[in-house]
């Protein structure tokens, strides 16, 4: 089943601060999966084979390209270390040799040891068990774990584990900010809890819509000489607003 915003009709918009102005923005959320939906359909996100390899995926995008990720992926499947226990074992420096085209390879091994350690020391080793933790205090747990902040906590969360929460990435601000729904000084929180505030709580439809805006985010709303005439939440631009 596809996720839809069918219920949202009958869903009471929990507005934060701003009244009628957090109403409509919540609003003009709902449109804007919508037409994605409609232009684009489903995005089968996240690529990978198992909730562990989502977790190592997490933390070896940051700050670079998924195509420079999955080179990273292959070495390890190849080295046969996609598990938790083989990630344990292996030492730091060949890990970060097979993880080098994701770049940074050194702190990124360093954080991916952190997490297999923190798996072993909270849940013996055991992805389901941690998975099946409460969602508010995962993330909490998450957060306390080197190298893993809200936007890799929340990668995990909504796409190993299959709880509710938005993921909020710089494609995700880019996009809100041209459009007038995001304040520049707003900061992750604030943009994450705008969006489960306009929509019901439902992990594949979280998951689905901040995929269709990855989307959008890498063929049009681009940082320089953005392509709103062919995007499809072009037409939800303000007039009165000039892409920057």
């Amino acid at each position: 089943m596809q996720p839809t915003l069918d219920s949202a009709r009958r869903f009471v918009v929990r507005a934060t601060a701003g009244g009628k102005r957090s109403a409509e923005s919540a609003r003009q959320l709902r449109r804007y999966y919508r037409a994605l939906r409609a232009a684009l359909g489903p995005q089968h996100w996240w690529p990978a084979r198992t909730p562990f390899e989502v977790i190592v995926g997490a933390i070896l995008t940051q700050s670079t390209a998924w195509v420079n990720v999955e080179r990273a992926i292959a070495n390890l499947r190849r080295a046969r270390l996609l598990t938790p226990r083989a990630l344990l074992r292996v030492r730091r420096a060949r890990l970060a040799r097979l993880i080098r085209p994701a770049g940074y390879f050194r702190q990124k091994a360093r954080k991916i040891k952190a997490f297999v350690h923190f798996l072993e020391a909270e849940y013996g080793g055991s992805l389901q068990r941690m998975l099946a933790t409460p969602t508010a205090e995962l993330r909490a747990r998450l957060l306390r774990v080197h190298g893993i902040g809200p936007e890799t906590a929340d990668s995990i969360l909504l796409y190993a584990g299959g709880h509710p929460v938005f993921v909020v990435d710089a494609y995700t601000k880019r996009i809100l900010m041209r459009h007038g729904l995001l304040d520049e000084r707003a900061d992750y929180e604030q943009t994450r809890r705008l969006f489960e505030a306009a929509l019901p709580r439902d992990a594949q439809l979280f998951n689905e819509y901040h995929a269709l805006l990855v989307a959008v985010g890498k063929r049009w709303c681009r940082p320089q000489q953005p392509r709103c005439e062919a995007c499809p939440l072009g037409r939800f631009l303000p007039a009165t607003r000039t892409p920057v």
